[in-house]
């Protein structure tokens, strides 16, 4: 059996009951969720959306290695826990997440594959839903592999890109969840350009909302959000 690994996205928001904390327990409150990022699984790391979106201050990125049909619950039930020690002061506004497996159109190991578990983040980081339509599905294997060709090798023509595909079919509302890592966000859109002239693209039923983030480390991140107390 192929190993799978879960990689879950969970975009927050800070609440008003975080505004109205005293400064010294706001700032307390940061440090223990920074203190919290690397024990939230296998692999964990925290990204700023503000302002990059409207709505959401942090996207949280979690992923395990998951065996056996007790593990994926295990390790949902334990973020779980972990986001409502947060509560009321972080809520999240959406979830993204899905298992990998062997792609059935390139099989071979990508070297543009993205690795949830490095032990740092590129400098942006991109998530989306997207779900084909089902006149995809009508096509034959053949006629689906072609189309992949294309789209495959459009994207080889940016190996400093990397991009993970995570499969959610059936288990949420997309089919699966496309996530990049980039430390150039013009080049990419360069990208997502190109891939949108390809002749696959009438066959994409939904792929939005994005969410763009950048990555640091998570007590230089959250330092964002005491520059309001250092202003006053």
């Amino acid at each position: 059996m192929a190993e799978r690994v879960l990689s879950h996205f969970a975009v927050l928001a800070f609440e008003p009951e975080f505004w109205r904390m005293e400064p010294a327990a706001r700032s307390a409150f940061l440090d223990r969720l920074a203190a919290a990022v690397p024990s939230m699984g296998e692999a964990a790391s925290l990204h700023a959306v503000s302002p990059l979106r409207a709505g959401a201050d942090l996207l949280l990125w979690t992923a395990a290695l998951v065996e056996g049909p007790e593990a994926p619950a295990e390790f949902l039930g334990a973020l779980a826990a972990a986001l409502a020690r947060w509560r009321p002061q972080l809520r999240m506004t959406e979830a993204l997440w899905g298992f990998t497996r062997p792609s059935q159109y390139h099989p071979a190991k990508s070297p543009q594959m993205l690795d949830p578990f490095a032990p740092e983040r590129r400098r942006y980081l991109i998530v989306y839903p997207f779900t084909k339509t089902s006149d995809w599905y009508l096509l034959s294997q053949e006629a689906r592999q072609g189309l992949m060709n294309e789209h495959i090798r459009v994207g080889k023509e940016y190996p400093d890109i990397t991009q993970l595909l995570l499969y959610s079919t059936g288990l949420a509302d997309q089919e699966f969840v496309v996530v990049y890592e980039t430390d150039d966000l013009p080049r990419f859109s360069e990208l997502v350009t190109a891939l949108r002239a390809t002749d696959g693209r009438p066959y994409t039923l939904r792929d939005t909302p994005i969410t763009t983030a950048f990555w640091r480390p998570a007590d230089q991140l959250l330092d964002t959000w005491r520059q309001r107390d250092d202003a006053a």
